[in-house]
C-alpha cells in the first residue's frame, strides 16, 4: 500500500531530497507540495509527481504559475492559507515540514490537528513553539519523527531503551567552515566564505548559521522539546568529520552513537519508512580508511550564538521565539551584504 505524502519547502534542500527518495522508492504518492516562490522548480515537480494541490507563498508567482499550468489537475493555491490546506490534504498520510523559519509554525499545528504524521526538517518551529506542538502531538496519537541528521541520530539512539534512563544527549557540530577561528579571523569574511560548509549541502539560511553555531543553538532548545530534556542536559561536542551524526549517554555510562557519512538522505528515508530500514544507495562507512575520528570542545567565546542560544533556552517563554526571530532577520540581512558576518550574533 502506498503512502501519501505532502512536502512542505519542496524546492528547498531537504525537500528536493525527498522527492529523490520517493524517485528510488516508487512507493510514495505526493499530494501536495509547498514552496516559497522557485516556481520553475515547482512546475517541473508538479508535471512529473501530478499531487493535488500545490501552494506558492508568494502571491504573484503563485499566478503565474497557474498561467503556466492552466488545464492541469493540480489546484494552485498561495500564502497562509494554501500552506496549511497543502498540510492537511485529507488523502495525505505524513508531512514533510521542510520550510525555513517561523512560516512553518501554523501549518504544523493544524497538520497535527489533522492527524497526520509529521517528518520534521524545520527546527525554527519548536524553539518558538514546542510549548504548544508537543503537548498537541501527544494528545492527536502522531508520529514526530525528526529529520535533522543530529535529531534523527538521538531518535535511533534512543530506539528500545526506557526515556528515564538518558542522562544527557550529546548532539555533535561540524564546527562549520570557521572552525579554529578567532573573532579577529571573522571580522571581514564574505558571504561565500560563510557558504561553503566543508561536509554538508544545505540551503542558504542552514548554511549561515551553521557558520555562526547558532544553528547547533537552536538544535539544543529543539532537542529539549523532542526528546523532553532540560537544556542542561544536552551537551553540544564538535566531531568536524561529521560521521558521528549524535549520541545518547545513559545513566549506567553506556554512550549509544549512530555513526553514517553526511548524508541526508539517510534520516529522510528513515523517516518516511519509520520503523522500517530501506536499502539506500551511496557510499559506506570504511573505518579501515577512516582511521579516526576527532572531538572538540566548542568555542563559545568566537561562536557566542551558541551560548546565547543556551541562555535562551534556559529561561524560556518567549525568550527562544525571540532569538529565532532576530536571527532570521540578521541572517537575512547578511546574506544581502547589509551587515558584516560578526553582526549576526
Amino acid at each position: 500500500m502506498k503512502k501519501n505524502i505532502m512536502v512542505l519547502g519542496s524546492t528547498g534542500s531537504i525537500g528536493t531530497q525527498t522527492l529523490d527518495v520517493v524517485r528510488r522508492n516508487k512507493d510514495i504518492n505526493i499530494v501536495s507540495l509547498a514552496a516559497g516562490g522557485n516556481i520553475d522548480l515547482l512546475e517541473q515537480q508538479i508535471i512529473e509527481f501530478a499531487p493535488e494541490a500545490a501552494c506558492v507563498y508568494q502571491e504573484d508567482k503563485a499566478l503565474e504559475l497557474k498561467k503556466r499550468l492552466k488545464g492541469g489537475k493540480t489546484e494552485i493555491l498561495t500564502g497562509m492559507d494554501g500552506m496549511v490546506a497543502c498540510a492537511t490534504v485529507p488523502s495525505g498520510d505524513m508531512v514533510v515540514a521542510s520550510v525555513v523559519g517561523m512560516i512553518g509554525i501554523l501549518p504544523v499545528i493544524e497538520a497535527v490537528k489533522a492527524k497526520k504524521d509529521i517528518a520534521f526538517a524545520n527546527k525554527e518551529t519548536l524553539v518558538t513553539a514546542g510549548h504548544i506542538i508537543m503537548p498537541l502531538v501527544r494528545e492527536m496519537g502522531v508520529n514526530m519523527l525528526p529529520v535533522d541528521s543530529e535529531h534523527a541520530a538521538v531518535f535511533q539512539c534512543l530506539n528500545g531503551e526506557r526515556h528515564g534512563d538518558i542522562r544527557k544527549i550529546i548532539l555533535t557540530a561540524s564546527g562549520g567552515p570557521f572552525r579554529g577561528k578567532s573573532l579577529k579571523d571573522l571580522e571581514n569574511v564574505s558571504v561565500e566564505d560563510a557558504l561553503k560548509h566543508p561536509n554538508w549541502t544545505m540551503g542558504q539560511k542552514i548554511t549561515i548559521d551553521s557558520a555562526t553555531m547558532v544553528n547547533k543553538g537552536l538544535e539544543v532548545i529543539e532537542a529539549k522539546w523532542l526528546f523532553g530534556v532540560e537544556v542542561d542536559r544536552v551537551q553540544v561536542v564538535v566531531q568536524p568529520q561529521s560521521i558521528v551524526h549524535s549520541m545518547v549517554e545513559y545513566v549506567d555510562g553506556a554512550v549509544i552513537a549512530q555513526l553514517g557519512t553526511p548524508d541526508m538522505k539517510l534520516p529522510i528515508q528513515y523517516a518516511l519508512y519509520y520503523p522500517q530500514r530501506r536499502y539506500l544507495p551511496g557510499d559506506r562507512l570504511d573505518f579501515l580508511s577512516l582511521g579516526r575520528l576527532e572531538f572538540e570542545k566548542p568555542d563559545m567565546d568566537t561562536f557566542y550564538g551558541l551560548r546565547l542560544a543556551y541562555e535562551a533556552g534556559k529561561a524560556g517563554g518567549s525568550l527562544p521565539t525571540v532569538f529565532n526571530a532576530a536571527n532570521e532577520l540578521a541572517v537575512s540581512m547578511f546574506l544581502k551584504r547589509e551587515v558584516k558576518f560578526l553582526e549576526i550574533v
